[in-house]
C-alpha cells in the first residue's frame, strides 16, 4: 500500500478502496515546474488495480474522475482534480504514446508508489517508441490552436485572466513548449525530466514576458527541433504490445497474491 498525504483526497472523493491505488502524483504546473504562487488547482493523477472480479468481470472499470469544481466553472485554487485509471486503461495509453499516460513513467519527484508499481517502472522502456512522438506534438499543435482560437477554447472555458492581461494564453503557450521540450528529449535520451529543466523560461512564459511574436517563433523551432530528433530517434518504431501484455498480467497477479 501506497502512504501519501493526498490519500485524504481519494477517501473524499467516494473512488472506493484506497489500497487499490498503486500509484499516485501530483500533476500538471506544479509537476512540470511551472506553478506560479497560489494560482492553480490541485491535479492528481494514479493507477489502480481492482478485485479480480471487477477487473475480469463483464464491466470493468477503466477510470475514475472527479473534481471539487462543478462543470459550469473553472478551478480555482483551492480545488482538487483526481484522475484515476486501471493498470490495464493506463496501460494502453501509455503503449500508444499519450503524452499524460507517460508522465506516470517520469513522475518520481511528486508520486507515491507502492512496491508494486516497480514491476512498471523496471520496465518502462517496454512503452517508450517514436510513435510517441505523434502524440506530443499533434498534443502541442491543439494547444496552439487553442490560443488561435481554431479548436475551441478548453473544457471550461476561456482563460480571462491570461487573454485580458497579456493578449493571449499564456498558459496554453506554456503547455505547448513545454510538450515539444519533452517530446525532444524523450526521442533524443529516452526519458521525461520532472521538473523541467526549461521551468523558468516556461514561467517567464506563462507569466507574460513574451510577445505572441516571440512565442509563436519559438514554437516554430522547438517543434523542428522534437521533429528532427523523432526522424532520428533511437527508439523503436513501435512497442511490443504482447510483452506488455505480459507485464500487466504480471503485476496484476503479483498484487493480487501479495492482498
Amino acid at each position: 500500500m501506497l502512504t501519501s498525504p493526498h490519500l485524504a483526497q481519494i477517501e473524499r472523493s467516494g473512488f472506493g478502496p484506497v489500497d487499490s491505488v498503486i500509484h499516485l502524483f501530483v500533476g500538471g504546473s506544479e509537476l512540470h515546474g511551472a506553478k506560479v504562487g497560489a494560482t492553480d488547482d490541485l491535479d492528481l493523477y494514479g493507477v489502480f488495480i481492482g478485485e479480480p472480479e471487477d477487473v475480469l468481470g463483464l464491466n470493468p472499470q477503466e477510470h475514475f474522475v472527479w473534481s471539487t469544481a462543478s462543470d459550469d466553472r473553472r478551478n480555482g485554487p483551492d480545488d482538487v482534480d483526481l484522475t484515476l485509471y486501471s493498470l490495464s486503461k493506463w496501460a494502453a495509453m501509455a503503449a500508444k504514446g499519450n503524452a499524460t499516460a507517460l508522465h506516470f513513467l517520469f513522475a518520481a519527484a511528486t508520486a507515491a508508489s507502492a512496491p508494486v508499481w516497480s514491476l512498471i517502472q523496471d520496465q518502462k522502456q517496454l512503452f517508450l517508441s517514436k510513435r510517441s512522438a505523434v502524440q506530443f506534438l499533434g498534443f502541442a499543435e491543439n494547444q496552439l490552436k487553442r490560443i488561435s482560437g481554431e479548436k475551441g477554447k478548453g473544457a471550461k472555458g476561456t482563460r480571462p485572466e491570461y487573454e485580458g492581461a497579456f493578449g493571449y494564453d499564456t498558459k496554453a503557450a506554456m503547455h505547448t513548449l513545454r510538450l515539444l521540450f519533452e517530446c525532444r528529449e524523450l526521442m533524443q535520451e529516452g526519458t521525461i525530466t520532472l521538473p523541467r529543466p526549461e521551468r523558468e523560461v516556461l514561467i517567464d512564459l506563462r507569466g507574460g514576458s513574451w510577445t505572441l511574436e516571440r512565442f509563436l517563433a519559438e514554437s516554430e523551432r522547438a517543434k523542428l527541433d522534437a521533429e528532427t530528433a523523432a526522424a532520428s530517434s533511437f527508439l523503436p518504431d513501435w512497442i511490443d504490445e504482447q510483452e506488455i501484455s505480459a507485464l500487466v498480467a504480471r503485476v496484476h497477479l503479483s498484487f493480487w497474491n501479495q492482498s
